[in-house]
């Protein structure tokens, strides 16, 4: 089944006050498709990707250590989604970070990881994968003024399903470093965007063995702000799909453009499913 059925899915919401940006890759194939999937947009906590993924090709690399204690300052708290800032305790592990990160989009997590290695880190990181267009421009603030960045995160689509390829087949910065996000991503509790349609449970044995004919496996992250709803990932079947889905809308149309655009996020991950479920004939 070709992924030209997945840019079909993206373009049934053309008419659509919005924006969707969707790219899926067949990881082993290498067929691409794509729907405005070049254009930048704000992309809010899928692009924690990024970070996790520079923390991963540390702790492989041996220049971070998985039980080495992070402080968690007061600047680095946040409210949003996340435990710690409702916890008492003030140091973690980076691997304690990194699984808070992943699994429940941690604010105060994110901060203490991107202090911790820097925003310029994972600009270099992403300029080595060919992902130059995914960009962490500040850390988490409950709230932004006039003197920082008006957005956490910019990409593309098509970055984001990228760097899901990469870290599928092994080559997000070594097999190492790739196998410890996945395993992260498929911590990730929130299905409610491009899995939620998908036949699937988050909780079976996951990567790196493939699952039983007939089903299927998810790894992601998704991300949620006013006016942006993202999820990046893969879906594991007869067939490795990477994809990312980025919807965007004026905050203004209300809550029913909301709506629209979650609808559409979850018919695009409705055909990656098919998909993936089926080999490409030939």
């Amino acid at each position: 089944m070709s992924l030209s059925r997945v840019a079909a899915a993206a373009r049934r919401s053309s008419a659509l006050p919005l924006t969707l940006a969707v790219a899926a890759v067949d990881v082993d194939s290498g067929e691409t498709v794509g729907v405005d999937d070049g254009r930048p947009l704000p992309v809010a906590s899928a692009s924690k990707l990024l970070l996790l993924a520079e923390v991963a090709r540390r702790l492989d690399a041996g220049e971070l250590g998985p039980e080495q204690p992070v402080a968690v300052l007061d600047e680095d708290r946040a409210g949003g989604t996340g435990l710690l800032f409702r916890l008492s305790g003030r140091v973690w592990t980076v691997t304690d970070l990194c699984w808070l990160t992943a699994s429940v989009s941690d604010n105060t997590a994110t901060n203490a990881l991107l202090r911790l290695v820097g925003r310029e880190s994972t600009a270099r990181l992403a300029e080595r994968l060919g992902v130059g267009g995914l960009a962490l421009h500040d850390r988490v603030r409950d709230a932004r003024g006039p003197d920082v960045p008006p957005v956490f995160a910019t990409g593309t689509a098509r970055d984001l399903a990228r760097l899901v390829a990469h870290t599928v087949r092994g080559t997000m910065a070594s097999p190492g470093a790739s196998a410890l996000l996945l395993g992260w991503m498929r911590a990730n509790t929130d299905h409610g965007l491009v899995p939620a349609l998908v036949a699937h449970d988050p909780y079976a044995p996951g990567f790196p063995a493939p699952p039983p004919p007939g089903e299927l496996l998810v790894a992601n992250k998704t991300g949620t702000d006013p006016g942006v709803r993202a999820d990046a990932g893969a879906v594991v079947g007869a067939r490795r799909l990477a994809y990312a889905v980025v919807a965007h809308w004026d905050t203004a149309l209300g809550s029913s453009t909301e709506r629209a655009a979650v609808h559409a996020v979850r018919d695009v991950g409705r055909t990656l499913a098919e998909c993936a479920l089926r080999r490409p004939a030939g």
